[in-house]
Order: structure tokens, then sequence, then C-alpha cells
């Protein structure tokens, strides 16, 4: 098999080559350099802070509605049947809290 190219061809071949090879030379030195490779370190974890700050926002979000269901009726309005045990709980503790907290004193 003979290569039928001309002199000239063959020339415009191996500079053509040459201008590829440069090119590509210098994306590998882009990507070996130190700013680089901090730069894509950088933009991982912020990427993965960034996820994890959603996952844990979806969360949050998911369990208020949870919990705002529960004492909130669909009409928008307190469902008092679930709030009135709530609330004398929460006095009854801070009740317990205050009986507490004064024995200490004495």
């Amino acid at each position: 098999m003979s290569d039928s190219r001309t002199p000239a061809q063959i020339e415009a071949d191996i500079v053509r080559r040459r201008g590829q090879l440069a090119e590509t030379l210098d994306e590998i030195g882009v990507r070996v350099h130190p700013k680089t490779i901090i730069g894509d370190a950088k933009a991982r974890v912020v990427s993965r802070v960034d996820q994890t700050a959603g996952r844990a926002f979806v969360a949050v979000n998911r369990t208020v509605s949870g919990v705002r269901a529960q004492f909130v009726g669909v009409d928008g309005g307190p469902r008092l049947e679930r709030l009135v045990p709530v609330a004398l709980l929460a006095v009854g503790v801070a009740g317990l809290l205050a009986v507490s907290m004064r024995r200490r004193r004495e």
C-alpha cells in the first residue's frame, strides 16, 4: 500500500497534527494545573452541600407540613380537638418545671 499523497500534502498533514497536539497538550496543562484541580474540588463540594441542604429543606418542609396538618384543618382554621390537649400538656410541663426550679432554690 503506497502513500499517494504529495510531499506538500504530507507536510500540511504534519502541520495540522502538530497544531492538534499543541491544543491537546495545552488542555492537559490546564486540567492538571493546581488552580484548576482546586477549583474543580471546590465546585464538587459546593454541589454536594447544595444537594444536602436541598434534601434537608425538603425533609424539614415535609415535617412542618405534617405537623401543621395535625393542628390546622383543611379550611385553615385551628383544630381545637388537637390544640387544647397539647396546650394543656405544655402548661402542665411548664408548671412542673417552675415547681421543680423553686424547690431547688430552697
